[in-house]
C-alpha cells in the first residue's frame, strides 16, 4: 500500500515510522520541508536504535528506510496513494483547508484518513465534496509503542472503509477498535472516569493529592495515580478535553468536571512540562512527602462491626473478585485476616468499653454506622474491604474520631502475619464508599455508558482502556470481577448516601446485575431477533 502522511510532527513521523517498518510505501510531507527532514532523520534514528537493540535487521532498516520517501510537496499529485493521513495540528478549519487542497491533488480513489483525537470527523468531513471518504484514524503518541489505534467512522463515512482500516492496522501489529464520532471517542472517554472522581475527592478533602495516588497504586492497581497522570499529560491537557468532552455530552453528571482546575491552569501549574502540577519537578524540587511512621498500640483489642456486606474474596487476593451466593461477609473477611496477623479480634456481640471499632464500609459513611447501630464515636473507624492489588488497608476517620485511637487503629491495620511484610496504611477522610471504591466505580460507571449507547463494543472498551491507558483489567471485565451485583449495590449506596447524580447506575450494569449477565457480555439486540 502507498500511504501519504500529511504533517511531519511527533505524530506524523511516528505513524511514518509504524507503517514503513510494517511495509508500506511512505510519503511524508509538510508545508515545512524542514519538518520533513527532521522527521526522516528521526525515524532513521528510531529504526538503527532497533537494529542496535536487536529488535529488528539492519537489512529490515535499511528496506524501511527505502520505503520512506520525503515529498517537497503535499499537494502533489499521487494517482497511486491508495490511502492518506492527515497528522496536522488540532484546528477544524487547518483540517478542512488541509483536506481541500488533497481533494484537488488526489481525486481518485484514496481513502482520508484525520488522526484528529478531539474534533469532529464528521464536521472534518463536510468540507469535502465527498465526505463518504473520509474517517478518523486516532493513534495514540508515541505511535511505535501504543499498540492500539481508534477507528472513528464520520456519520457519511462509506460502510467499507472501517473494516478495511481495521484490516491495515491489524496488519501492521496494531489493534484496532472502532468506536462512534462523538466526544473524546473511546479512550479518552473512558479516561473520564478516574480523573473526574479523583478531583472530586479532592474537593472533598477526603485526602491529599499523594494519597489518593497511593491508593490508586496500591489498592487498585494502577500503575500511575490519577493525579501523577494528571502531571504527565499536563493539567491544561486534561482539563481542556474533560470539559470538551462534558459539554458534547450535554453535562453528563457522570462526567462533571471539577472547579479545582481552572485557576491551576491559568497559574501554569500544568505538571511536568512547567516544573510544577500537583507535585514539583526538576532539579530543585524538593523530595515528595513521605507517608508518617505507624504509631500506636497495635496490640489494643479491636472489635470489626458486622454490616451484612458480602465479599466475594479473601483479603489481598486481587482487584477485586465476583461475588456469589455463600460469600464470606466483609467483616468476616476482616476478622479472620487481624486475627492471622495476631491481633487482639473480639467475639463479643458488641465492642468492649477500650476496644477499636472497625465497620468495613461499601458505599456507606462511617458516620451513618455510628448513628445507626450506636457505636462509639470517638474510636469507631471504617475500612476499605475492597481487596487489594498490593499491600496497604485504607482507615476512614470522621470529624469525631480521636486522634490516639486512629493511630492504634492504623497499628492494628498495619500488622501482617509471620514473615510478611506490614501493610500500608492510608488515612482518609469518612466519605461514602471510601477513595477505591469510588474510583473503581466511576471508571467501570463511564465504560458503562459507553457501552449502554452502543458508542463501542464491550471488548472493544476493555481492549482500547488497557491498551490505551494501561489499567490492569478493561473496566467492564473489573466490574465483572467484582461481581455485578456487589456493585450494584455500591452504585445504589454511593448514590443514596450522597445524592450526587454522577453516582446513579447505569441501565448497562442494572439490568445485568438482575438478568445474572456479565458486564463484558453485548447481550441480544432486537436486530438479533429479526435476523433470518
Amino acid at each position: 500500500m502507498r500511504i501519504r502522511i500529511v504533517g511531519a510532527g511527533a505524530m506524523g513521523r511516528g505513524i511514518a515510522q509504524w507503517a514503513a517498518a510494517a511495509g508500506h510505501t511512505v510519503e511524508l510531507c509538510d508545508v515545512r520541508t524542514e519538518a520533513v527532514t527532521a522527521a526522516v532523520d528521526f525515524v532513521r534514528s528510531m529504526l538503527e536504535r532497533a537494529v542496535d537493540k536487536g529488535r529488528m535487521s539492519a537489512g529490515d532498516c535499511a528496506a524501511a528506510l527505502e520505503r520512506l520517501v520525503p515529498l517537497d510537496d503535499p499537494w502533489t499529485q499521487g494517482p497511486d496513494v491508495d490511502l492518506v493521513i492527515e497528522a496536522v495540528r488540532e484546528d477544524l478549519d487547518t483540517k478542512a483547508e488541509v483536506f481541500g487542497k488533497l481533494e484537488q491533488a488526489l481525486p481518485g480513489s484514496a481513502v482520508f484518513a484525520t488522526n484528529t483525537s478531539s474534533l469532529s470527523v464528521t464536521r472534518i468531513a463536510a468540507s469535502l465534496k465527498d465526505p463518504t471518504r473520509l474517517a478518523g484514524l486516532h493513534f495514540f503518541n508515541p505511535v511505535p509503542l501504543m499498540k492500539i489505534v481508534e477507528i472513528v467512522p464520520g456519520a457519511a463515512t462509506r460502510p467499507e472503509i472501517p473494516p478495511a482500516l481495521t484490516a491495515l492496522v491489524e496488519s501492521c501489529g496494531h489493534r484496532a477498535v472502532t468506536v462512534a464520532d462523538t466526544p473524546g471517542f473511546l479512550v479518552n472517554h473512558a479516561g473520564r472516569g478516574l480523573v473526574t472522581e479523583a478531583l472530586a475527592l479532592l474537593e472533598e478533602s477526603v485526602a491529599d493529592p499523594a494519597g489518593i495516588d497511593r491508593i490508586a497504586r496500591d489498592v487498585l492497581g494502577l500503575r500511575m495515580g490519577p493525579f501523577e497522570l494528571m502531571d504527565l499529560t499536563g493539567l491544561d491537557v486534561t482539563a481542556a478535553v474533560i470539559d470538551s468532552i462534558w459539554q458534547g455530552f450535554r453535562y453528563e453528571d457522570r462526567l462533571r468536571p471539577s472547579y479545582l482546575t481552572p485557576n491551576r491552569v491559568a497559574a501554569g501549574l500544568h505538571g511536568r512540562k512547567t516544573g510544577q502540577g500537583w507535585f514539583a519537578y526538576g532539579s530543585e524540587a524538593s523530595a515528595p512527602d513521605t507517608e508518617a511512621p505507624v504509631t500506636g498500640d497495635a496490640d489494643r483489642p479491636v472489635f470489626v462491626v458486622d454490616t451484612g456486606t458480602a465479599s466475594g474474596t479473601g483479603a489481598g487476593s486481587g482487584a477485586g473478585a465476583a461475588s456469589g451466593t455463600g460469600a464470606e461477609s466483609d467483616a468476616g473477611v476482616l476478622r479472620a485476616a487481624l486475627a492471622a496477623a495476631g491481633a487482639d479480634v473480639e467475639s463479643g456481640p458488641g465492642p468492649s468499653a477500650d476496644s477499636i471499632v472497625l465497620v468495613p464500609v461499601w458505599g456507606t459513611t462511617v458516620a451513618a454506622a455510628v448513628a445507626s447501630l450506636g457505636l462509639p464515636a470517638g474510636r469507631t473507624f471504617g475500612v476499605d474491604p475492597l481487596p487489594a492489588a498490593g499491600r496497604r488497608r485504607v482507615l476512614a476517620v470522621t470529624p469525631a474520631a480521636g486522634p490516639a485511637a486512629a493511630r492504634d487503629a492504623r497499628a492494628v491495620l498495619a500488622r501482617a502475619g509471620d514473615g510478611e511484610e506490614p501493610y500500608a496504611v492510608s488515612v482518609v477522610r469518612d466519605t461514602a464508599g471510601s477513595v477505591a471504591q469510588r474510583l473503581l466505580a466511576s471508571v467501570v460507571s463511564v465504560a458503562a455508558s459507553i457501552a449502554e449507547r452502543s458508542l463501542a463494543t464491550p471488548a472493544d472498551i476493555d481492549l482500547a482502556v488497557t491498551a490505551g491507558l494501561g489499567y490492569p483489567v478493561g473496566p467492564l471485565a473489573w466490574g465483572d470481577r467484582i461481581g455485578t451485583a456487589r456493585l450494584l449495590e455500591l452504585q445504589r449506596a454511593l448514590h443514596t448516601t450522597t445524592g450526587d447524580p454522577r453516582h446513579r447506575p447505569t441501565r448497562w450494569l442494572t439490568e445485568r446485575a438482575q438478568l445474572g449477565l456479565p458486564l463484558t457480555d453485548p447481550g441480544t439486540s432486537p436486530a438479533a431477533c429479526t435476523a433470518g
